[in-house]
């Protein structure tokens, strides 16, 4: 795992991957004289200040985009190179966000057997799942993964109702439980590794691993519920399908403690998710809020802790310390769902803030919102602005201020920055532009916008793409 930068106290390097990750990438004049003769550029975001964690890229940069890729990152694009420009002058350009925790089935009440035509019981459960291109889109987030809402027995039916629908670009965590999250995840005999991996398998384009949660939280263990079978069966899924597991995790010592899954049950590269929330013993409360050395081990093993902030699953108490202490998340997500999203989360981007809040610096706020994110399930080549990468870019405003957020607990704290997207690009299509900074004065607006409406129906064109 890559460390955090260094104590919070003091201005760090912004050095986010070791010298073997880095992806190499011409200088500004280098570029710059590649760039002659080229074609012209399709959209060129002019002006703004560009953090780009994978490339070490953290300074005022002009970004351009041709055919749906990145085409050019330079310090001065001249605005005769691009069809249309816009200025982004007093932003911060990113690239765009992955949320590697997130319930986006919504049409899982509908799911049809794709064989027979007939209709499936519906699954109440999640049935709050987020349409993610209605949600996620205005929070600059470009590539979202649902975890384990649905199973091996939903996987297609996810695929072609959901996915493969959505501008958002969306991976998923298949649930050990073949009949998908819910009830069904307390039963063993549901929790088949190799169902789960041979549907993994067969749409590894989509699925990027295997998920756990909810599993005997309350009752007492029995021959019936034996303490570790959701984790190691998920585990051995892992194993079949060479994926990572996803683990919602509730520890109950001293048959199930929390120490033994992260040192003993699960493998490097495997991700812990709820990291903060008020039931794991992140922190030492007798000994000065330390962090226990069990937290340190499972990093130094590979294990990858993210935030997944749920509606029960942050608590400042728990963060506030571990991040003081140079115990950042590994990546920092959401698990939004319609329970949550107008309660404690809100959104991918009030979790960021939360996190500078607690005084992670803003440049390792995007590093764990897009390298390390993509790095965990395994898709490098997002999280990026490289060179032919997918223009996938978030424009961000800092707002300065007094804000507060709280936690799952209803606890409070103060911070002096709120971030608000104002454009996502997806693919090189615009997709959410808050003040509509790439519309041209209405006055300016040219013959097409005053014309007559016609007879012919159809969506109104974007002008500057007439």
């Amino acid at each position: 795992m890559v460390p955090f930068c260094g104590a919070l106290s003091i201005n760090i390097a912004p050095v986010y991957l070791p010298p073997a990750l880095r992806v190499p990438i011409p200088s500004f004049r280098e570029r710059a004289a590649m760039a002659q003769d080229t074609p012209p550029l399709d959209l060129l975001l002019k002006g703004g200040h560009v953090v780009d964690p994978a490339n070490d890229l953290d300074a005022v940069a002009d970004v351009g985009v041709r055919h749906g890729k990145i085409a050019r990152v330079e310090a001065d694009i001249a605005p005769s190179d691009a069809t249309h420009v816009v200025d982004v002058s007093g932003l911060h350009v990113t690239p765009g966000l992955l949320d590697i925790h997130v319930h986006s089935y919504d049409l899982r009440w509908a799911a049809i057997d794709l064989k027979t035509g007939a209709r499936q019981p519906a699954n109440l459960f999640v049935s709050g799942s987020l349409r993610a291109d209605a949600h996620f889109l205005k929070e600059g987030i470009t590539t979202c993964v649902d975890t384990g809402t649905a199973g091996a027995d939903e996987l297609e039916h996810f695929r072609r109702a959901c996915i493969e629908t959505s501008k958002v670009r969306q991976f998923a965590f298949v649930n050990i439980a073949h009949p998908g999250m819910g009830a069904p995840e307390q039963t063993v005999a549901n929790l088949d590794p190799k169902r789960a991996a041979a549907a993994a398998r067969e749409h590894a384009d989509i699925c990027v691993g295997i998920k756990t949660a909810h599993y005997w939280t309350v009752d007492p263990f029995d021959a019936e519920h034996p303490p570790w079978a959701s984790v190691d069966n998920t585990v051995a899924a892992g194993d079949l399908a060479d994926m990572p597991v996803m683990i919602d995790f509730w520890p109950r010592p001293p048959e199930r403690p929390y120490d033994d899954l992260i040192l003993q049950h699960l493998r490097p590269g495997d991700i812990h998710t709820h990291v903060f929330a008020r039931q794991f013993p992140i922190v030492d409360p007798d000994n000065n809020n330390k962090v226990f050395d069990h937290m340190w081990k499972a990093r130094e093993r590979g294990i990858h802790f993210d935030v997944g902030h749920g509606a029960a699953s942050f608590w400042f108490r728990n963060a506030v310390p571990a991040i003081e202490q140079g115990f950042p998340p590994d990546s920092i997500s959401t698990d939004l769902h319609m329970g949550n999203i107008h309660g404690h989360v809100h959104s991918m981007l009030d979790t960021m803030s939360k996190c500078l809040a607690m005084g992670m610096p803003f440049q390792e706020v995007i590093y764990r919102s897009t390298v390390t994110p993509a790095r965990a399930i395994r898709h490098e080549e997002l999280g990026t602005l490289n060179i032919g990468a997918d223009a996938d870019i978030a424009v961000l405003q800092r707002h300065k201020g007094d804000f507060g957020f709280r936690d799952c607990g209803w606890g409070r704290i103060s911070g002096t920055e709120r971030l608000e997207c104002e454009l996502t690009v997806r693919a090189g299509e615009v997709l959410w532009d808050r003040q509509g900074l790439t519309c041209p004065a209405w006055e300016d607006a040219g013959e097409q916008y005053f014309a007559l409406p016609g007879t012919q129906a159809g969506a109104v064109p974007r002008l500057w793409r007439s």
